[in-house]
């Protein structure tokens, strides 16, 4: 009886090691454990996963990456791999897709199709250096998310320690990853699609994913080029110097044959005085540009911005005359106004106002006639003293847009109202203010009013121009400035009360300045109070103001 039941157990051993699928052993040096660290080396957490690529592209749970700055996988070998970068996240499902650092890893194979109620699955444990005991379970529902996915429930027995362990089907296919908590009182655990996992990527605006942001290790770069260009856009903007530099050596790494890394890096040079490596840079972009003319003109751009911000720092090959040469090259191959509009701002700089002047109006001939482009010829007349030129220039700009207004028209009808007050056109002028202030009204400071008011006065409009100073004066009360300007207008229209009243807050906001004496003793003696007019006079000449003697010689005749 002995002897039989020994036999019966040896059979029974036998026949459940037989019952485990063949692909086991294979399958099983797919399977990791990974674990995660902060900046200070500390362990944050740790998790299973398994690869899903050739060159190290693994999936596993997302929630210890959480905060972590480094992360190693250690296969079922025992072999550690430190995690190179990350490819992707969905905090919402817990995944992390990434790539860890190793010429050739073994990976599964995904399912072809998702697997059904009452299918068997079998759940893999991570096992180093030993073939693992799969567990066997059961789908009891599967439900589809987002379009074409599958999260499963599945009844087995998962221990705590398999977190994004795979489940795989009976031909050793992937379905899912186990995810936390790995069951509920019925002995039902849950998967998410391992397509999902899998296809998990980086697009051109992932640099702003809060999930990805979490992350502090590395992020892969799109893989299609456009999305890239996308992402350095972005990071241009958001990075910090170094990390953006690294991600700029990455784009030429992933695309050593895109002229825009080389853009990107010879922009960096250029920050960092290397002007010689930035020449290199910008060689191989023209080299390898598929649109020469943009690449031209990126380096005209490059150049003309080093001769304007760093023309202190000699460097032989690059001015801006080889500037011109370069937006003229631009031109010939693709003849876009943009390249035109730099070469006029070239020769602004050159001080060649009459080449600047012809540029602006040769792309206003060949059809750009936009504001901008009226009002950059208008200031090339007004440094050449053209004042009747500039001033139609102005008109034209600002006829470039229609009635009634729009805020972008602001900037050329207050250039314009300038250029009027400037010339001496005041009442033009003020109807352009007016203009403005009707676009601009929430925007409007103290000095807008102060300097309508200013033009109003030059152009007798004596009532605009108080009610212009008392607005200043409400929106700025401590300017002295303000109430002497008031207090000139209040004495020139006769409001000699209010002149007094005006002159005695200037002087006690500002009592060592000579204004407020100034228009205080002139209101006084205009009223007939001489003596102490002159008082106050003399104070301001006191003070140095040198219009204060030829009013006190007026009064003591």
């Amino acid at each position: 009886m002995k002897h039989i039941h020994i036999l019966i157990i040896i059979l029974t051993v036998f026949n459940a090691v037989n019952a485990q699928p063949a692909w086991i052993k294979k399958a099983s040096k797919s399977v990791f454990t990974v674990k995660t660290f902060s900046a200070d080396g500390n362990m944050i957490g740790s998790a299973n996963g398994f690869f899903v690529g050739d060159k190290g592209e693994a999936v596993s749970s997302f929630t210890p990456f959480k905060g972590a700055s480094s992360a190693i996988v250690i296969d079922a070998k025992g072999k550690e791999m430190k995690v190179e970068c990350i490819l992707g996240a969905s905090d919402t499902y817990d995944i992390v897709k990434f790539r860890a650092v190793a010429k050739q890893t073994v990976p599964l194979k995904l399912a072809d199709s998702p697997s059904h109620e009452e299918n068997a699955v079998w759940l893999l444990p991570y096992s180093a250096k030993k073939t693992p005991t799969p567990i066997k379970g059961q789908i009891t529902k599967a439900e589809v998310f987002s379009g074409n996915y599958t999260y499963y429930t599945i009844m087995a027995e998962a221990p705590e320690n398999t977190i994004s362990c795979p489940f795989l089907n009976d031909e050793g296919h992937v379905i899912g990853l186990l995810q936390a908590p790995v069951k509920n009182k019925k002995n039902n655990c849950f998967a998410v699609s391992s397509a999902f996992a899998n296809d998990l990527k980086i697009s051109g605006l992932s640099i702003n994913d809060a999930a990805l942001k979490s992350i502090l290790i590395k992020k892969e770069l799109p893989n299609e080029i456009d999305q890239a260009i996308l992402t350095m856009y972005i990071a241009g903007a958001t990075l910090d110097s170094a990390a953006y530099e690294n991600l700029v050596e990455d784009f030429i790494k992933k695309f050593p044959n895109s002229a825009d890394g080389y853009i990107y890096r010879a922009r960096l040079h250029t920050n960092s005085n290397r002007f010689a490596q930035a020449d290199e840079d910008m060689q191989r972009a023209i080299k390898y540009a598929d649109k020469k003319d943009d690449a031209h003109y990126n380096y005209a751009s490059l150049i003309y911005n080093k001769e304007i911000y760093k023309k202190n720092i000699p460097y032989d090959k690059w001015s801006l005359e080889k500037a011109a040469e370069e937006t003229e090259t631009a031109y010939s191959i693709n003849p876009v106004s943009t390249y035109k509009q730099l070469k006029a701002q070239v020769r602004l700089a050159q001080k060649q106002y009459e080449e600047a002047y012809n540029e602006y109006m040769f792309i206003i001939n060949s059809g750009t006639r936009t504001a901008e482009m009226f009002f950059m010829a208008a200031k090339c007349k007004e440094i050449m003293n053209d004042t009747t030129s500039m001033l139609t220039l102005l008109d034209s700009a600002v006829n470039t847009f229609s009635r009634p207004y729009l805020k972008t028209a602001a900037p050329y009808i207050i250039a314009r109202g300038q250029a009027f007050a400037k010339a001496g056109r005041y009442r033009n002028a003020v109807a352009d203010f007016n203009e403005y202030e009707k676009l601009m009204s929430s925007q409007l400071n103290d000095n807008f009013y102060y300097i309508r008011a200013q033009t109003e006065l030059d152009g007798n409009m004596f009532q605009q121009a108080l009610d212009d100073i008392t607005k200043a004066i409400e929106m700025s009360p401590q300017n002295d400035l303000y109430y002497a300007e008031k207090a000139s207008i209040e004495v020139r229209v006769g409001m000699l009360e209010e002149a007094i009243s005006t002159s005695k807050e200037c002087i006690n906001l500002s009592p060592e300045s000579s204004d407020g004496y100034l228009f205080l003793g002139y209101a006084l003696c205009l009223k007939g109070k001489k003596e102490e007019g002159l008082k106050h006079l003399e104070r301001a000449k006191e003070l140095g103001d040198e219009q204060a003697q030829t009013i006190i010689d007026r009064y003591r005749q």
